[in-house]
């Protein structure tokens, strides 16, 4: 109930006291489970990502294949999460409300794509020791490689030019993406 409320209302016009209404409950009783909206939309997120967060650790943490191999699932499950259209929707609402309100932006970051580029960090991270890639800085090699994987679908969703990316879309970014990244940092 409180993301819909998020996702149609915004961050701004989403109260505590309307989320409460909506469920039937007290104020007071969400009160005591959240002490400010910011924790309840901090929930919120963890409550959409968790499944996503648990999947993508498992590869990176059990990685089968290649690099290149692990780099490319890796990056379709985010591609494939990130164009979701309830992805999409909470994008342009933090977005939207980031200049007024920027702990949702702070809390959106902080929960979703730094989380993420951390996971991917911690790989690279581990190849880069390993010798099977080029050393550089995980974490920058992990924002350029999402970066590239994400850059066009996502924009073209975010503003509306594209209703839903297909699987072709996805995997040709994806492969574009891991195969730059590769010539970038074999070793």
């Amino acid at each position: 109930m409180a993301a819909e409320s998020f996702l149609k209302n915004g961050f701004a016009a989403t109260t505590m006291s309307g989320i409460a209404s909506q469920l039937g409950g007290s104020k007071s009783t969400l009160w005591g489970h959240f002490s400010s909206k910011e924790e309840l939309f901090t929930a919120v997120i963890d409550s959409r990502t968790s499944t996503y967060r648990a999947h993508l650790s498992q590869m990176l943490t059990t990685p089968s294949g290649s690099v290149a191999e692990t780099l490319r699932r890796v990056c379709t499950i985010v591609l494939e999460k990130l164009t979701s259209a309830e992805a999409v929707a909470l994008q342009r609402l933090v977005v939207a409300e980031g200049i007024r309100f920027p702990q949702a932006g702070s809390i959106f970051y902080n929960r979703g794509p730094r989380v993420t580029q951390m996971q991917l960090a911690k790989f690279l991270s581990a190849e880069m020791e390993s010798g099977r890639l080029r050393r550089d800085d995980p974490m920058r090699a992990a924002r350029l490689l999402l970066s590239m994987s994400l850059h066009y679908s996502q924009q073209q969703l975010l503003w509306g030019l594209a209703q839903a990316a297909t699987p072709e879309d996805l995997k040709s970014e994806v492969d574009r993406a891991v195969d730059v990244f590769m010539r970038a940092y074999a070793p």
